[in-house]
């Protein structure tokens, strides 16, 4: 009797719990969006509203770039792979013409193009262990964390303490040798550049297919039918991953065309942590990192000026929205041991090689490569051989590795 008078009771709060996240989620999305709007302006606000469609998407899809780049390295699986190749020929398609053209509605606009040097392979090898070892990428930090993953507050946090160390000795890794700024779009022109660019990524989609199909006798589609009503599927997901594909695509080229460059993420961990270092008396604006006018103007405005932080809000908030309106905004306060110091590791890697690699998975590999950088191909290219050395370390933290059962 008490076991079935106890269920509808579990079933009523979990409800009532499921709409005050929506409300709180949707509260919190249209407040920051109005104090952006009243502060900063229009394209600032448009900006913001990118950076929640960013967030929905990423959470309702699923995309994700660290379990994509594990789950081919360990179980032969490559969905998740084939999708950031659709993703990359989508964005090359959109960027390419308009970085050749130089504009976009008017708006001048510039890529991610930066020296393919040392300090990007020894940072982008850092961060590819981090990515494992933390539990995501930027992006995936910052859209877990939004989704309510407590352990992924922790990662954020070392995330930006590594980032203010990265900082701290940037200016030196960055002297090191390497090639000088490569523009492939500038290098070749045009139609020579998409031609390719497109050609690999053709070639990792049909080779990373492959691979699944020898491991796995069939390979899972990137857009698999759904059962769902199509509102439904809208609001509280799945998304398949040609859609998070497509959307993430067009939303960092909604980024070039508002911000005048492209989608980036890790930059703004920096700035927060200068501003808390600031807070507490420490003179950041003296650092050889922040004694351009640009760092400089950057310390003394408000965080809702810089376009990197309230993208980065709006996609924290726009994951909220996602995980409430599913019904899997469900925060576990009791993080296991290793799970705790996996974070502060993998955090503290993934700021200091974000750092001194010029970005993330974002900044670095998604828009170098959109941005036509050479820069961007070495950052992948250092960060995969990181990836395969962090998910072998991560049973010693007790972490999985996820794996298909096969018959014998």
């Amino acid at each position: 009797m008490s076991s079935a008078s106890n269920a509808p009771a579990g079933a009523h709060r979990l409800l009532f719990a499921r709409k005050r996240s929506i409300v709180a989620s949707l509260a919190a999305i249209v407040a920051l969006g109005i104090v952006v709007a009243h502060t900063q302006g229009p394209r600032m606000a448009a900006l913001y509203v990118v950076g929640v469609a960013l967030g929905l998407s990423l959470y309702h899809a699923s995309f994700g770039f660290t379990a994509a780049f594990r789950v081919l390295m360990a179980d032969g699986r490559s969905a998740g792979v084939r999708a950031q190749m659709a993703m990359l020929g989508i964005a090359v398609l959109l960027f390419f013409p308009a970085l050749a053209a130089g504009h976009v509605f008017g708006q001048p606009v510039g890529g991610f193009v930066l020296p393919a040097s040392l300090s990007v392979a020894i940072g982008a090898f850092l961060f590819g262990i981090g990515m494992q070892l933390g539990g995501g990428c930027g992006s995936g930090t910052l859209f877990t964390v939004g989704g309510g993953s407590t352990r992924m507050v922790l990662t954020l946090i070392f995330f930006i303490i590594g980032s203010m160390i990265g900082l701290a000795h940037a200016p030196s890794w960055h002297a090191l040798p390497g090639l000088p700024t490569i523009s492939v779009v500038e290098s070749l022109g045009l139609a020579p550049a998409l031609a390719l660019n497109l050609s690999i990524f053709a070639l990792i989609w049909f080779g990373a297919r492959a691979v699944e199909a020898r491991a796995h006798g069939k390979v899972e589609p990137i857009f698999p039918r759904s059962s769902q009503p199509l509102g439904s599927a809208l609001l509280r997901g799945p998304w398949p991953l040609l859609a998070g594909a497509v959307l993430l695509a067009v939303l960092n080229f909604a980024t070039l065309a508002l911000a005048g460059r492209p989608w980036g993420i890790t930059s703004a961990f920096a700035l927060w942590g200068a501003k808390s270092l600031q807070a507490v008396g420490v003179d950041v604006a003296q650092w050889a990192s922040w004694s351009d006018d640009w760092s400089r103007n950057a310390l003394a405005s408000s965080v809702l000026a810089d376009v990197t932080s309230v993208m980065d809000f709006g996609l924290v908030l726009g994951a909220f929205a996602a995980a409430a309106l599913a019904g899997k905004f469900l925060p576990v306060w009791r993080i296991p041991m290793g799970q705790i110091v996996a974070s502060v590791i993998g955090g503290l890697l993934l700021g200091y090689g974000a750092r001194i690699s010029y970005g993330c998975n974002i900044g670095a590999f998604f828009s170098g490569i959109a941005s036509g950088s050479l820069h961007g191909w070495l950052w992948i290219f250092c960060a995969l051989p990181g990836n395969w050395i962090g998910i072998a370390f991560r049973s010693l933290f007790g972490m999985p590795v996820e794996r298909t059962l096969r018959a014998c």
